[in-house]
């Protein structure tokens, strides 16, 4: 089973890359122009998102900076330690929904202390991957376009970043823990 994943792995990106461009050549899709026409309506995007983004890190920093992160560290740990869940994953719960960067920079330094075979390391890289920069995407990608009403994309996004930080922890510590 684990030669079969790893063989559809290493041959995913090739085949899409190579099945995309003559999908549309068949469908006498000019790709190129279409490629360059989405660049153009991409770079606008780009610029229209950067108020929005600083907005977004600016809080991300006041609330790291003012020491809120901390606290709310403190009041949970000891029940997460009680359920048997290493506390050093707990701010990665957190900061996962605000920001992908810092979230990857935690993940890096657990990594780094604990090594990538720990329980701690796989938690961590387990959540990563199924967790979301929930507000990150409201804020930035919903503020781009105009939406003003998101709060049902909201409960939906933060549910789903709790269900994926439960089933990371429960999932890693079933099988290697």
């Amino acid at each position: 089973m684990l030669q079969l994943i790893s063989l559809i792995s290493a041959w995913a990106i090739p085949v899409m890359v190579t099945f995309i461009p003559l999908y549309a050549f068949t469908r006498k899709v000019a790709v190129y122009e279409s490629f360059v026409e989405g660049a153009k309506d991409g770079f606008g995007t780009a610029i229209a998102i950067i108020p929005h983004l600083v907005g977004m890190l600016v809080a991300i920093s006041v609330f790291r900076a003012s020491g809120a992160l901390d606290f709310l560290m403190g009041f949970v740990s000891p029940l997460m330690e009680g359920l048997g869940i290493p506390s050093e994953v707990l701010p990665l719960g957190l900061l996962r929904p605000l920001t992908g960067t810092g979230s990857l920079a935690y993940t890096t330094d657990l990594i780094r202390v604990h090594g990538p075979d720990s329980l701690i390391g796989m938690i961590a890289s387990t959540i990563q991957g199924s967790t979301d920069t929930t507000l990150y995407v409201l804020t930035v990608y919903f503020g781009a376009v105009g939406i003003r009403n998101g709060r049902y994309a909201l409960k939906v996004g933060l549910f789903s970043d709790v269900v994926g930080f439960i089933a990371a922890i429960a999932v890693c510590l079933l099988v290697f823990g």
